[in-house]
């Protein structure tokens, strides 16, 4: 299970990378930019959408590995759900679609997914109804997804978190049936995103020759988001699945409270995250993103150790909490010395 995990990550690296290079090259073709604006952190126009490299190379891995292992039975509704949702943040990445149709599809697929998943599945332990269990998962899952869409703002940083999370997921995944046995098939997929990552990551660390668009970044957040669900609802792995993530949960969903509380139109695009603050405080993007990295080894770290459980994972979880609060208040140290 350790070879195939790793052959999964470095295939699908080179074969993305491979295919980024192609992509990059039929979106100049076309003229399909991102044009800076006044929300943008970027100077010059960056062809967008590079993210169709990596599904067109991450979903037919999936289905293969899914087949080979014998999951395929209960993760066809992933592969479809993110198949269309990949379709549609295509067409919004061309034609710049309204917001309705495209959350709307996202509501669907994840409805579509969660309805199909075994009773067993829970991350409540049935102390509160099915269907109430379903509906905070998929809350939960749609702020994620939408949430991994707000924060791929500056060269590399989903690419870097993608990584992060992905590569994450595996090792735990693998540690875990190497000690106590069961399904090592969501190491492979998880190593396929992590792999992935790594390969669009050359070509979009900054600065950044091709953005993933939101083909890149909503499909992800998807994929990624169910990896985690089910670490949580059928491994009982909750903990390690906040860890993973908790640097994008947290600067989203604080800037979006701290919006909130101003009266600002909330739901409009914005440069308001942490990150942002220290890209206008004069900080350029490689420089953020290096201590993202960094902020995330340490979150891997605490999400391993969440699962020996006891004291210990609760340690885990409070280093985690605690260390990305302060990594907040850092990062939004830098817009106010750099415009001191």
């Amino acid at each position: 299970m350790w070879t195939i995990t790793l052959l999964a990550a470095f295939l699908t690296g080179f074969a993305i990378w491979a295919m980024t290079r192609m992509v990059l090259e039929m979106l100049r073709e076309r003229d399909i930019m991102d044009r800076p604006n006044d929300r943008s952190s970027h100077a010059a126009p960056v062809p967008r959408g590079g993210g169709l490299a990596i599904i067109t190379i991450a979903l037919p891995s999936w289905f293969i590995l899914c087949w080979f292992t014998g999951t395929l039975a209960h993760m066809w509704p992933v592969l479809a759900g993110a198949l269309v949702l990949a379709a549609i943040s295509w067409w919004d990445d061309i034609k710049d679609l309204p917001a309705l149709p495209r959350f709307g599809a996202q509501i669907l697929a994840v409805a579509f997914v969660l309805s199909l998943l075994p009773e067993n599945v829970l991350l409540f332990d049935g102390v509160i109804p099915l269907w109430l269990e379903r509906v905070l998962l998929a809350f939960a899952w749609l702020w994620f997804i939408n949430l991994y869409n707000f924060m791929d703002g500056i060269d590399g940083m989903s690419g870097a978190e993608t990584i992060a999370i992905a590569g994450g997921l595996a090792i735990l995944v693998l540690d875990h049936v190497s000690r106590l046995g069961g399904d090592w098939s969501q190491a492979a997929l998880a190593a396929v995103l992590a792999g992935g990552a790594a390969g669009f990551l050359v070509l979009n660390w900054h600065p950044a020759r091709i953005f993933l668009g939101d083909v890149g970044s909503v499909t992800l957040g998807f994929l990624l988001g169910f990896l985690l669900i089910w670490q949580a609802a059928s491994m009982g792995h909750w903990m390690a699945a906040l860890l993973l993530p908790l640097y994008y949960w947290g600067d989203a969903t604080t800037t979006l409270v701290m919006r909130m509380a101003r009266g600002g139109k909330f739901w409009r695009p914005h440069r308001d995250h942490a990150y942002q603050a220290a890209i206008k405080g004069g900080r350029d993007h490689a420089w953020v993103v290096k201590r993202v990295s960094l902020l995330n080894v340490l979150l891997v770290a605490c999400a391993y150790a969440s699962l020996s459980g006891g004291w210990l994972a609760w340690s885990a979880l409070g280093v985690g909490m605690v260390t990305v609060a302060g990594f907040l208040w850092y990062l939004r140290s830098q817009n106010r010395a750099g415009t001191a």
